[in-house]
């Protein structure tokens, strides 16, 4: 499998997305075509683990996709994810809060959506959005939405200590790469529904956006909930890379199937 340990973000460090260059396709030799065809054996393994997963019923994974707009969050789980058994897969996104959720804290919806033992549960898009949209969007003052990083630090530990292991995951493109998407959206029909105006205000924005992206990474990266910058531009490069981060997280945790009832070898069925 490849090296993905160049995208992982230690703790405490800062990071400055400038130097994660999203073409990368470091650890594997070969073209786009080649990439595609080892995606699956890495499908198979992944299927195999969460079954594991399914079947010892007493630990979970949350996976946190974040990215900038047209940064491939549901390709992504689209194409990591294929060949899983959907009855031990969830996917949670978290849009603009209803009036009930913002009657609460801002982690309690999310709280709500996080695994139970057995299953991966996928955020496409997540409780960073608190720290990223409403910081760069100036919805709520510095003093509040700079916080949030311990609350989330925070909150993340206890679900890492209750049984739920955690990775996330930030697919990086570049500006040039999300106008080229953004074009796509116009120019092929298939595509215009998933063009919006809004996306251009947003893409005047950029420069804010990579800021705020890089502070959330760097002040909510920990051992046990771990960032890893993911290079996107090339989507073949990224699925492997993503794929092996979540094989890597599952060998770690290591399910097992539970034992099987004693004297099964005598039942005999008539």
């Amino acid at each position: 499998m490849l090296d993905v340990s160049p995208y992982l973000v230690p703790p405490e460090t800062r990071v400055v997305l400038g130097d994660h260059d999203p073409n990368a396709n470091t650890g594997f030799e070969g073209a786009k075509e080649k990439g595609k065809e080892a995606l699956h054996p890495l499908n198979a393994r992944l299927s195999e683990l969460q079954r594991r997963l399914w079947a010892e019923s007493k630990r979970s994974l949350l996976v946190v996709i974040q990215a900038i707009d047209t940064g491939g969050k549901d390709s992504t789980i689209r194409k990591v994810f294929s060949g899983i058994n959907p009855q031990g897969v969830r996917v949670a996104s978290f849009g603009f809060p209803t009036e009930t959720e913002m009657s609460h804290d801002y982690l309690w919806r999310v709280h709500e959506e996080t695994p139970p033992d057995g299953y991966i549960k996928v955020f496409n898009r997540s409780h960073y959005e608190d720290v990223l949209v409403v910081r760069v969007k100036q919805l709520a003052p510095e003093e509040v939405w700079s916080r949030r990083y311990r609350h989330i630090r925070e909150f993340e530990r206890m679900l890492t200590d209750e049984g739920t292991a955690i990775v996330k995951i930030f697919l990086n493109i570049s500006k040039d790469e999300q106008r080229k998407r953004l074009q796509a959206r116009l120019e092929e029909p298939d595509k215009n529904w998933k063009f919006k105006r809004t996306d251009l205000a947003d893409r005047a924005l950029w420069e804010d956006y990579q800021r705020a992206f890089e502070d959330a990474l760097g002040e909510t990266s920990t051992e046990r909930a771990p960032w890893y910058v993911v290079p996107a531009n090339r989507k073949w490069y990224r699925n492997l890379v993503v794929s092996t981060i979540l094989i890597e997280t599952l060998e770690e945790m290591d399910p097992q199937y539970p034992e099987p009832e004693e004297g099964l070898d005598q039942v005999e069925i008539t």
